[in-house]
């Protein structure tokens, strides 16, 4: 959808172009061929070059990298989907279970070495999830050496929780920081032109027309990348974001449910309950899949 977005932009603006200048097609042609197109590769230089450049200046080597990696927000505008949900929510009610069933003592050997570990490896989209898997082993690591405070599990998984939304997020608002300044430098742009058709201020009108019509094109294209584009790609950059942070929400809340009391069954259907509706399975859904689990070992 978002590729389709894309489109429509062009579409809408040289459609709208198009139309303002009630389908004269030759006047449309000598604006672009004269103003507009000749104007193009300088000011996106000045543009995108100035803009590419702080955006170097302002972050590190390693946010750039994360930075382009989440650019994947475009195709993929969610981090997981309700099969990863699904499998997730049954990994923690297998946890539970045997915990119940057998004690923390039992979850030792699948907590230190969760790569081998049977039970992590029946739900392979999670046991792939490097950094998911790391907070959910230490925090039953935690619970296993006799910790089983929820207030205070809470406290520790809400301050690790608001570091992994800040680290999340970092891409976005630096995509949403370079959007704010391209009017800006579009501005730089159109002054340069005009500087530059100040030179030329002995020519005739026709000529001047041109060179302000070049200039005007620097703030044309600031505002258009701006707000067209790479805006709206920072607010799907969040959007993931989010949905990353949603999902250690939900084993921070079947963690928490279990540890109060709550069966196995209950604990997750609370997690299920903090999901997005678009990716949360229903309950009878998550009943049958997880009725057809093994027993943990």
């Amino acid at each position: 959808m978002k590729f389709v977005g894309i489109i429509l932009v062009f579409v809408c603006t040289f459609g709208g172009f198009i139309m303002a200048a009630h389908f004269n097609m030759p006047l449309i042609a000598g604006v672009m061929q004269s103003m507009v197109i000749p104007a193009l590769p300088g000011e996106m230089v000045i543009i995108l070059g100035i803009a590419v450049s702080s955006f170097i200046i302002a972050n590190t080597p390693e946010q750039v990298k994360f930075t382009l990696k989440s650019l994947r927000a475009i195709k993929q505008p969610v981090a997981y989907d309700k099969d990863d949900y699904l499998q997730m929510l049954g990994l923690l009610y297998s946890t539970f279970k045997l915990a119940r069933t057998k004690g923390w003592l039992a979850m030792e050997q699948h907590i230190e070495n969760p790569d081998a570990s049977e039970l992590f490896n029946q739900f392979p989209k999670f046991a792939k999830n490097h950094h998911a898997v790391l907070f959910l082993c230490d925090y039953l690591r935690i619970i296993s050496l006799g910790n089983e405070n929820p207030h205070e599990l809470e406290a520790l998984m809400d301050l690790e929780i608001e570091t992994i939304e800040h680290h999340q997020s970092q891409p976005g608002h630096a995509i949403q920081t370079l959007a704010d300044s391209l009017p800006a430098l579009g501005i730089v742009a159109a002054v340069l032109g005009i500087i530059k058709t100040m030179a030329s201020i002995q020519e005739p009108p026709e000529v001047l027309g041109k060179l302000i019509g070049a200039a005007l094109t620097g703030t044309f294209l600031g505002v258009w990348l701006g707000y067209a584009f790479i805006s709206p790609i920072a607010s799907a950059i969040l959007g993931r974001a989010e949905s990353e942070v949603m999902y250690y929400k939900a084993i921070k809340v079947g963690i928490l449910a279990y540890l109060q009391g709550a069966a196995p069954q209950v604990a997750i259907e609370f997690a299920r309950k903090l999901l997005p509706h678009d990716v949360q399975p229903d309950f009878v859904e998550l009943e049958d899949y997880v009725n057809q689990l093994p027993s943990p070992l």
